[in-house]
């Protein structure tokens, strides 16, 4: 548990934020959880469950869940985006509007993997721009939900250029069986998170097409190399791509 529990607020009630609101509440934090569709947060705030999404999991009881933005945000520490790529910008419109003229917390941390279309920016870009929040962090790794919500051994890296608030983050995050690691590259972090996706596609393509191991091998030892060249060319650090945001996600994709 952690020392200082804090009041944070996940916003997106899919198998990710549900599965993260677990690991949250498990180090003591309060957890709010945010679900746009009125009718699904009474029904999650009641029946406690993800049908369709995680099949027997049950939402801790103490979780707040509501489609309330204004009440959700107050005296809300940090805020978890957990919403998919194609809501993200709009989700965090919403934010801003919620805050009004009130300031926004200093951790604000993206755990959505994808890049935003036409703009292509990061996830924490998206956030820079919009809510113009300095910093923000990003958190990714091979991490399916449903094994986060069972509570099996997971490793995650949280990165932000500013590594106080990586810390923060990974305090916020850690338990035995969720365990959590620190980096200064967001921008590598959050590539190797989407675009293994292309190279896990190609592998689907190869299995079905009944090439073998050895295929297999080739396609993600040189789509990494590829992803890498792309996040060198961004900025990114080439070494993140060997760890668990690079090749640890796409080994999990591609699995």
């Amino acid at each position: 548990m952690i020392q200082t529990p804090e009041k944070i607020l996940v916003l997106g009630a899919g198998s990710w934020g549900g599965a993260l609101c677990k690991v949250l509440h498990q180090n003591g934090n309060e957890v709010r959880l945010w679900e746009i569709d009125r009718a699904e947060a009474k029904r999650l705030e009641q029946e406690r469950t993800l049908p369709g999404k995680l099949d027997e999991f049950k939402l801790p009881e103490g979780i707040q869940v509501g489609s309330n933005l204004g009440e959700l945000v107050e005296d809300a520490t940090a805020l978890v985006f957990v919403v998919p790529s194609q809501f993200f910008r709009s989700t965090a419109r919403s934010v801003k509007e919620a805050y009004g003229d009130e300031p926004l917390p200093d951790l604000m941390i993206s755990c959505t993997k994808g890049l935003e279309q036409r703009t292509f920016l990061t996830m924490t870009g998206v956030l820079e721009v919009v809510l113009g929040v300095r910093n923000p962090v990003a958190l990714s790794g091979p991490s399916h939900a449903e094994e986060v919500a069972m509570g099996l051994p997971t490793t995650v890296t949280v990165a932000s250029m500013d590594h106080s608030l990586a810390e923060r983050a990974q305090t916020l995050f850690n338990t035995p069986t969720f365990r959590v690691y620190t980096a200064e590259d967001p921008v590598g972090v959050q590539l190797g998170g989407a675009l293994k996706n292309v190279i896990a596609i190609a592998a689907g393509v190869a299995s079905g097409m009944g090439f073998g191991d050895n295929t297999m091998a080739a396609l993600v030892t040189r789509g990494l190399a590829e992803i890498s060249r792309l996040g060198i060319a961004m900025g990114a650090d080439p070494l993140t791509f060997a760890g668990l945001s690079g090749m640890g996600d796409l080994i999990v994709t591609c699995a």
